[in-house]
């Protein structure tokens, strides 16, 4: 099942300023028409999966922004509904598409590049709080599934992995990684193993990472859970924090992406820097090899 591509790097394509603490959950509010069109174009360029806006989006962080706190519920919401929307323009063609509401940690929220590190020094009690309430307004929205994704830290994927057996309602989960480590240094046997026995988790990978770190990780996450993996890695570029922009050179991950689903991998897609053209090149990538095919 071939996932969409980067949201915010296809918004800053057209012409977006995504520095804000709020990053592309602003657009919710400001241009929800171009977050569709950005759906649309993922979608025609043959990803069955369309991830919704809200990596970034939290009650908290849209009241900092002096939005009401209705309000934010209502915008948080409107992420499903925009995706799905799009997804039901596009029915008559006969092509089955998904929609999975974006999940990011809580660091993201900081906009602090903890999301990258995690570790942030809450209690198991206070991640809870924080990510209750917009799960909770997520699945009310009537996604297809929940994209739990670049989590750092084991410590934060085990509240929410608890929470989403709680929900009862499909999620995949995906960590941020380095190596054979998540972000704050864990090993990825041990990562993976949160969800081994989760009822709620269909498949368990990495995504926001090199394209070279997959495939070991794929092999992991099925080997540890006996789940589908899930796999996203970025472009391959390097983001300079002190720079605050990109670095190097992109990697062809359509050459990768047939270890990755011999593997395990039944979700695969791209993150930061993969755009529409890229998910095109891995969707034909991926049906070249396809049984009958």
């Amino acid at each position: 099942m071939v996932l969409d591509g980067g949201m915010s790097n296809a918004l800053e394509d057209r012409g977006h300023d995504l520095s804000d603490a709020l990053w592309s959950a602003r657009l919710l509010k400001d241009a929800p028409g171009d977050i569709a069109a950005v759906h649309r174009a993922y979608y025609e360029a043959g990803a069955a999966v369309a991830t919704t806006a809200s990596y970034q989006a939290s009650v908290a962080g849209f009241e900092h922004a002096g939005v009401p706190r209705d309000e934010a519920e209502r915008l948080i919401a409107s992420s499903v509904d925009i995706a799905c929307q799009v997804r039901d323009e596009l029915a008559d063609d006969g092509q089955q598409r998904w929609v999975a509401a974006s999940v990011g940690p809580y660091g993201a929220v900081l906009a602090d590049g903890s999301e990258y590190r995690g570790r942030y020094g809450l209690t198991a009690a206070a991640l809870r709080e924080f990510h209750l309430p917009r799960l909770e307004l997520l699945v009310a929205a009537g996604p297809d599934m929940l994209a739990v994704e670049t989590i750092p830290d084991l410590d934060e994927a085990e509240v929410l992995v608890e929470l989403l057996d709680e929900l009862g309602f499909p999620a995949w989960l995906s960590y941020s990684i380095q190596g054979d480590q998540t972000r704050a240094g864990q090993p990825l046997e041990d990562a993976f193993a949160v969800a081994a026995r989760s009822t709620s988790i269909v498949a368990v990978g990495i995504n926001c990472c090199a394209p070279t770190d997959v495939q070991a990780a794929v092999e992991t996450a099925v080997a540890v859970t006996d789940k589908p993996a899930v796999a996203y890695p970025n472009s391959g570029e390097a983001w300079d924090a002190g720079g605050r922009r990109w670095t190097g050179g992109a990697s062809d991950s359509t050459a990768l992406a047939q270890g990755w689903t011999a593997a395990g991998a039944k979700y695969v897609g791209g993150c930061c820097r993969v755009g529409p053209d890229d998910i095109n090149a891995l969707a034909r990538a991926i049906s070249r090899h396809l049984p009958g095919s």
